[in-house]
């Protein structure tokens, strides 16, 4: 036998969410929505010419990427597509973050981040959230070779608001900070309208959770016209041809229909808070989210137990068996009923438990 495993790139890879096979289940441990996407997907994709399919698909994604533009009334040029958010955020880290000084993201995040930073060989330092999952600004004024923060944070929901980001970004203008906003149409305020005022901050956000299209995988970045033109250069470096001609159609289909949208904002929303008030009366706490799922525990329980015995009743959520967090529970937000259901099954499980009068 020969040596060859010696040169081999070694990483610890990132754990996607459960997709399990059945069908008769309550599926709430991925964060996807619960709703269909906007009606015009459906109808781009039953008139798509598969001829269409014979030719190689506009390398630019012009089509989606002017969409985006139009929806968000920025110029295209500060806008760059991408196979979900993972793919643009994969190939920023690979474009910005090139730095002998460490980069700097929460302890408690996207568990991509590390992956990422593993696999390009990108020094980094994870920085602490306080006790009740906070972000700490002051925690990020050190010299670093770049920032990654969500908003709002994910797997707690948290959010801290522009007016925190925006110091970070001023702070740090000799490197690049990123936004992650996967979350951010759930209830937090972008970051996008400071594109201009800073040329050293990338936003990104996803079609896969509000806009209903995780099967389609769409994300995008918005930025200064130079960060746009850099990324793209890494791209195109890497893959020209990184979206299909079918779902750069289904994206600009599903972004142009805002009444939709909005409306399924508000749905998922009101659904949102109703869980937390039940969750509240059932004995969890948890933090403030802006996102469509919840992030909560129990003092009284075993979340792996619950997490077990849901699983068993056909209720899928997320647990994370990690330090700090290994007693919550990460709940998405389904429609009305799945989310009555949940309730009520915990409800019972807990009164069965004797936590519950």
């Amino acid at each position: 036998m020969g040596n060859w495993e010696e040169n081999i790139r070694r990483v610890t890879p990132y754990v996607p969410g459960e997709q399990p096979k059945r069908k008769d289940i309550i599926k709430l441990n991925t964060n996807e929505n619960p709703y269909p996407p906007a009606p015009g997907v459906e109808e781009a994709l039953r008139s798509f010419d598969v001829k269409e399919l014979r030719k190689y698909p506009d390398p630019k994604i012009t089509e989606l990427a002017d969409a985006i533009a139009s929806y968000y009334e920025i110029a295209p040029e500060k806008v760059f597509v991408g196979i979900g958010s993972d793919d643009v955020l994969a190939m920023s880290f690979l474009t910005f973050f090139n730095s002998k000084k460490p980069i700097l993201f929460p302890d408690i995040t996207y568990s991509f981040y590390d992956v990422w930073a593993d696999e390009f060989r990108i020094p980094y330092e994870t920085i602490p959230l306080t006790d009740d999952f906070h972000v700490n600004i002051a925690d990020y004024q050190k010299e670093c070779g770049g920032i990654v923060l969500p908003n709002p944070n994910a797997p707690t929901g948290v959010t801290e608001g522009r007016d925190a980001y925006e110091q970070l970004v001023k702070d740090h203008p000799d490197c690049i900070v990123i936004i992650d906003e996967a979350y951010v149409d759930f209830g937090a305020d972008s970051m996008l309208p400071l594109i201009d005022k800073y040329d050293n901050l990338l936003v990104v956000q996803t079609f896969s959770k509000s806009r209903a299209m995780a099967g389609s995988r769409i994300g995008f970045a918005m930025g200064n016209p130079k960060l746009i033109s850099y990324l793209s250069d890494v791209k195109y470096s890497f893959n020209s041809y990184t979206m299909d001609a079918i779902t750069i159609r289904l994206g600009a289909a599903a972004i142009s229909d805002k009444a939709y949208f909005e409306e399924g904002l508000r749905k998922l929303m009101a659904t949102r808070e109703w869980t937390k008030k039940e969750l509240r009366r059932l004995g969890f706490t948890f933090g403030d989210s802006k996102t469509n799922f919840i992030f909560a525990k129990h003092e009284k329980i075993s979340a792996k137990e619950l997490f077990m015995d849901l699983r068993e009743e056909g209720i899928f959520v997320r647990y994370f068996e990690k330090p700090r967090i290994s007693d919550y529970l990460r709940i998405t937000i389904g429609t009305d009923e799945e989310m009555k259901r949940f309730i009520e099954f915990t409800e019972g499980w807990l009164m069965k438990k004797g936590c519950l009068s």
